[in-house]
């Protein structure tokens, strides 16, 4: 069933780009969260992506909220990726089992094997305030997500 604004966030546990286990629930009571789904680590428009928000991530990652991405990739393409191009935040692997987290959000492409170029913002309480869906080939508009994030701690 899809997810709509206001339900609770699926929570997950999966594992970041240097071994550590990252909840979403972690950040329950303390910051809005940043989701953003992303094909591939490696490919063209998420490599550029995450080079935008690497250069921004002063922005988005403060006291009231953290970012998070998650990819099918294995932990250890995650971390080659993340060193290779210095990306400083939560890179998670949801690649086993494979995709359990992203069909959760109900953004897996079951053709390709993995999710979907989607965005959610989840507020402190753990409600989805925001949710946007991109063609696998268009980057994302970095502005409206951080309007969206900062809007999720101001409500």
């Amino acid at each position: 069933m899809p997810l709509t604004i206001g339900d609770s966030a699926p929570d997950f546990t999966l594992t970041d780009q240097f071994g550590q286990q990252v909840s979403l629930s972690d950040f329950r009571g303390n910051k809005a969260v940043l989701i953003l789904f992303y094909p591939f680590a490696f490919s063209g428009v998420c490599t550029g992506e995450m080079g935008e928000l690497r250069q921004r991530l002063a922005e988005f990652v403060t006291f009231d909220h953290e970012v998070l991405g998650i990819s099918c990739d294995p932990v250890y393409a995650l971390r080659v990726f993340a060193d290779r191009d210095g990306i400083n935040l939560p890179l998670l692997s949801d690649f086993w089992p494979h995709g359990e987290a992203t069909r959760s959000y109900d953004v897996f492409d079951e053709r390709r094997g993995c999710p979907r170029r989607s965005s959610f913002v989840v507020d402190a309480e753990g409600r989805l305030t925001w949710a946007v869906h991109q063609p696998t080939s268009q980057g994302r508009n970095l502005d409206e997500h951080l309007r969206q994030l900062r809007a999720a701690v101001a409500d």
